[in-house]
């Protein structure tokens, strides 16, 4: 990773020679036509009414989905101005770097380890959190590596992944009928009247939080805490006695004595591959005011960026060919991703990332598949022989979590550890199928020792749920059933790598 941002004090003119700053210019959202729909196919296939030429705001000539309404323009319009003179969070050196590991991927030589939060919430934003996530997302890339033997790109859904779509704009309870909550960035999860109005000063605290999550980030993956020679240590004290726990301990062993004999042979592990670990930010692509105000020039390329994170992902709900979300991602230069589901036709895909990446450039695009294992299974090899025969270069990635999501009988949501792992066996198939590879994994998880996901080898029953609880929006992994994934997707990819995948139903994935 490079420079560490600190919020605490101010940052060095020189950290930000890349940059230009973007022209001093009043940042208004009045000309923006909010309007809320669920289903992506109701948008025309046609991009006829794009502007023929990007700018940061042209988006706002196009149909904006899932955007709040804000009661003071002049409130929102100051809050955006302030926005677009702080620093940025992320660096376009950094995405750049993203890219072309994201490209690794596309062609089979690297795998991607993404995972983080639903949603960020302002109440729990800790250390402890966001080092408990991270530690696990350390032990996953340490068992996918070693199993799959390649790299993995770690990228947290972290420092920015706050806001929510909703199917909804609005929610009732007990006869009462108030806006839904959207995400701590635009307002209060509390159910009443005063929390649910959006309040522009929160994308100021969103903000600031990103940036201390994203400096705490950089401050373990480059200050020690990182280094191959801890990773025995990563072990969670609640995870150490758990099946899973004993077979990373086991793995950690085997690591240790590789590093004794490198180390016996006089290989230094001195070397930054040794001693840090590059992590990247990403998240949903969704209050577009707020990703305008942190888009940058960069003055090396001439290229611009949103540097409210290093990748950035367009929804299911605001993927619309001729929508304002894909008219502003279109611009940016940052890799991109794209939630597709079921409902994604083969043509419609391949007209989205046309759009999105004229130039056919690796690692720009990735397709995050999110189905349910049987739609996997009938509609995903369509996806794959559309983009292979348009001759686009995607990096494939399974996400597993939102195709997934049941009610318990307590009222709960919740997902199975099952049908999650149904799902991306279903990915893994296909993709041995169609000789395409598989590049990477998308997962809701977190480091605490919640109860939001029933199954795995710890059997989280309905009736446990209610005990560890925690989210605020959608059921995450915990660090057990996140862990018992990971060792799953290494047998495979290992497996992979042996060219022994169709002995796989033997052993049931």
């Amino acid at each position: 990773m490079v420079t560490t941002l600190n919020v605490s004090s101010p940052l060095p003119t020189r950290s930000f020679l890349p940059y230009r700053p973007p022209p001093r210019r009043q940042i208004s959202f009045s000309s923006v036509f909010a309007v809320h729909s669920t289903d992506p196919k109701k948008s025309p296939e046609s991009s006829s009414s794009r502007p023929a030429k990007w700018s940061l705001d042209s988006w706002k000539s196009m149909k904006a989905l899932q955007l709040p309404e804000y009661p003071d323009q002049k409130e929102l319009d100051s809050v955006l101005e302030t926005l677009s003179s702080y620093p940025p969070i992320v660096f376009a050196g950094e995405a750049r770097k993203l890219e072309e590991k994201l490209g690794q991927a596309a062609m089979g030589q690297a795998f991607m380890l993404q995972g983080g939060d639903c949603a960020e919430s302002f109440k729990e934003f800790n250390a402890d959190n966001i080092r408990d996530t991270f530690r696990v997302l350390l032990q996953m890339g340490v068992v996918l590596m070693f199993g799959g033997q390649m790299p993995v790109i770690k990228v947290g859904r972290m420092a920015g992944q706050f806001a929510k779509p909703r199917s909804d704009p609005f929610e009732e309870k007990n006869g009462v009928k108030l806006p839904s909550y959207r995400g701590d960035n635009i307002n209060g999860d509390a159910f009443d009247e005063k929390s649910r109005i959006p309040d522009p000063h929160r994308m100021v605290r969103a903000y600031t939080q990103s940036v201390s999550t994203l400096n705490l980030l950089r401050a373990f993956a480059t200050g020690g805490y990182a280094a191959m020679q801890r990773v025995s240590q990563w072990n969670l004290d609640f995870s150490q006695h758990s099946e899973q726990g004993d077979r990373y301990r086991e793995l950690a062993n085997r690591v240790d004595e590789a590093l004794g004999f490198m180390g016996a042979a006089g290989l230094t592990n001195a070397h930054p591959i040794m001693t840090s670990t590059d992590f990247w930010t990403s998240h949903e692509c969704l209050l577009l005011p707020y990703e305008q105000a942190l888009t940058r020039e960069d003055s090396t390329s001439g290229l611009y960026y949103d540097c409210s994170a290093h990748m950035v992902w367009v929804g299911e709900r605001t993927r619309q060919l001729d929508g304002a979300h894909v008219e502003f991602l279109r611009g940016v230069s940052n890799p991109l991703g794209i939630k597709v589901s079921d409902k994604m036709v083969p043509s419609e895909l391949v007209k989205l990332i046309e759009i999105l990446n004229p130039q056919n450039k690796p690692g720009r695009i990735t397709v995050i598949v999110r189905m349910g294992a049987e739609n996997m299974r009938v509609k995903l090899p369509h996806l794959i022989r559309a983009v292979r025969g348009a001759g686009q270069i995607v990096t494939w990635v399974s996400d597993p979590m939102h195709g997934n999501t049941i009610m318990a009988p307590s009222g709960l949501k919740t997902r199975s550890f099952d049908a999650i792992r149904a799902e991306l066996r279903a990915f893994f198939d296909v993709h041995d199928q169609e000789g395409s590879f598989p590049g990477g994994v998308h997962l809701e998880m977190t480091g605490q020792n919640v109860t939001e996901c029933v199954g795995g080898s710890r059997t989280i029953t309905y009736n446990d749920l209610s005990s560890r609880y925690h989210t605020h929006c959608d059921p995450r992994l915990n660090a057990s059933q996140s862990l018992e994934l990971a060792f799953i997707i290494a047998e495979r990819l290992r497996k992979r790598r042996l060219g022994t995948g169709s002995l796989l139903s033997s052993i049931g994935f």
